[in-house]
């Protein structure tokens, strides 16, 4: 895969989505080079965007950053908090999917051919964002099914969603065996099929030999899948 640089005002702007979606206030992104000795002990996650662009998408933090991130959510992974900023962010990438976040070695993934942003709040540096962006004339030579071949045996995640619902902490902490949760959809309403978080199909929930499965009812447009 051939790595090339997005131009300077959109990948500040990639950036710009990511800092106002991350859990931690009063972000800027600035471009900047780093040193490989500025990395070492930083923790960073990985995600692969896959789509009419494909990228590599890095948030790399210094001391115990994303410790902090996973401590402010008690019932969620540090992973699961930090993806719904690199999901906007990547929207703007154009039409695709964004992949399991992954842990990774910051010195290992903030490479060549990225395009690296320092992440600064309250007068430090907190981490890096960086972008790695598959080569455009590369990917407009390849047919798109043999771009999509490639990846055919990767796993990706499908949840089928029956419904949401929003409650304060002090409700959340309250729950106990035998307590009813309300969700926001009606008896018979369609459930929702999503893969790695996005919104493709939707369906009834069925049973099959004693185990639940879902019997597809309607596959999304992309535009209706976008959530």
């Amino acid at each position: 895969m051939t790595a090339t640089l997005l131009e300077q005002s959109e990948a500040h702007a990639v950036a710009a989505r990511l800092t106002d979606h991350l859990p931690l206030p009063g972000l800027t992104a600035h471009p900047a080079a780093v040193a490989p000795e500025r990395l070492a002990g930083a923790r960073a996650v990985a995600a692969t965007f896959v789509g009419s662009r494909s990228a590599e998408l890095v948030l790399a933090f210094t001391g115990d950053e994303l410790v902090s991130i996973g401590e402010g959510a008690p019932l969620a992974s540090p992973l699961d908090v930090l993806r719904p900023a690199l999901e906007r962010a990547s929207d703007l990438l154009g039409d695709g999917v964004l992949g399991e976040l992954r842990e990774a070695t910051a010195v290992d993934v903030l490479g060549e051919g990225a395009t690296v942003f320092e992440l600064t709040g309250e007068g430090r540096t907190v981490g890096w964002f960086a972008v790695r962006l598959r080569d455009r004339a590369a990917a407009a030579a390849t047919d798109v099914s043999s771009r999509l071949g490639r990846i055919s045996s990767v796993e990706m995640a499908l949840t089928v969603e029956i419904g949401r619902t929003r409650m304060s902490v002090r409700d959340l902490l309250s729950l106990e065996p035998g307590s009813v949760v309300e969700l926001d959809r009606s008896v018979g309403t369609p459930a929702d099929v999503l893969v790695n978080g996005r919104l493709i199909a939707r369906g009834e929930v069925v049973v099959v030999d004693q185990d639940y499965a879902v019997r597809i009812t309607s596959i999304l447009d992309t535009a209706d899948g976008v959530r």
